[in-house]
C-alpha cells in the first residue's frame, strides 16, 4: 500500500507537489495523481485526509509575507468530503482548490490544498454505453465497489467505429454513478448494471460513454 501527499497552492496557476518518502517532484499542473498498482491490475484512490487552509509556515510560503503564513490553524470545513466525492474510487483525480473553496476560512492567510491518500489495487470492469456490466463473486462472498464512473476519460476505450466527435471529450464524468452502482451491487453476490443514460444520467450530451467499475482483485467479472 502506498501513501502519497500532494499540495496545491492557491494561486492562478496551481502548483502540484507530490511527496513520496524523501523524493520531491514539483510540476505545474492541476492533475493530482494516477494510481497504478504493481500487481498488474489497476489502482484506485482512497482519500484519507484533506486540508484547505494552512497547518504550517513552510508549505507554499515562497514570496509570501510573514503575516500571510502566520496562522497555522486555518482550515475549510467540508474539504475532506469534497475531495472524497471527486477522487475516491478513481484511478485519476483532477481538480484545483476551487473545488473546495466555498468561502475564505482565514482572511489574509495564504492557503493551500493538501491531501493524504492511498492507492488500492483493483480490477477494472468496462461496459460500453447501451451494454450491460455483470458483476459476481464466488459462493459465500459479496461485492464491494471501490469506485465507478459513467463518462469518458480517454479516447480509446469503447471507441470502435465511433466518430471523433463522440470520443474527444475526455473530461466527461458523473458524480452520481458510483452511488447508483453501490446501491445496486454492494453486499450482493451478483448484480447487473445497464450502462445507459436513463440509469446513470447523460452528463455529456454527444459523447459516447462507458461505465467503469473498480472492484477488489479477489473479484472476477463475468465474461
Amino acid at each position: 500500500m502506498r501513501k502519497l501527499l500532494f499540495s496545491t497552492c492557491s494561486k492562478n496557476r496551481s502548483q502540484l507537489t507530490l511527496k513520496f518518502a524523501f523524493f520531491f517532484l514539483v510540476v505545474s499542473t492541476e492533475k493530482a495523481v494516477t494510481c497504478d498498482a504493481n500487481t498488474g491490475h489497476h489502482g484506485v484512490i482512497r482519500v484519507q485526509d484533506a486540508l484547505y487552509g494552512r497547518a504550517d509556515r513552510e508549505t507554499c510560503s515562497e514570496g509570501r509575507l510573514a503575516r500571510q503564513v502566520a496562522n497555522t490553524r486555518c482550515s475549510q470545513r467540508g474539504t475532506l468530503d469534497a475531495v472524497k466525492r471527486r477522487c475516491d474510487g478513481k484511478k485519476v483525480c483532477e481538480f484545483n482548490s476551487d473545488a473546495v473553496r466555498r468561502s475564505d476560512p482565514c482572511l489574509g492567510t495564504y492557503k493551500y490544498l493538501e491531501t493524504n491518500y492511498t492507492c488500492f489495487p483493483a480490477i477494472r470492469v468496462i461496459a460500453c454505453e447501451d451494454s450491460v456490466a455483470h458483476l459476481f463473486c464466488a459462493k459465500g462472498q459479496v461485492i464491494f465497489v471501490y469506485g465507478a464512473d459513467y463518462g469518458r476519460s480517454d479516447q480509446t476505450t469503447c471507441s470502435y467505429r465511433r466518430p471523433a466527435s463522440q470520443v474527444q471529450n475526455v473530461s466527461c464524468t458523473s458524480f452520481t454513478s458510483k452511488t447508483v452502482v453501490e446501491e445496486r451491487c454492494n453486499g450482493k453476490n451478483n448484480c447487473t448494471i445497464s450502462a445507459t443514460n436513463s440509469v446513470l444520467r447523460d452528463t455529456c450530451v454527444g459523447t459516447y460513454k462507458y461505465l467503469e467499475v473498480f472492484v477488489p482483485i479477489t473479484f472476477v467479472p463475468r465474461r
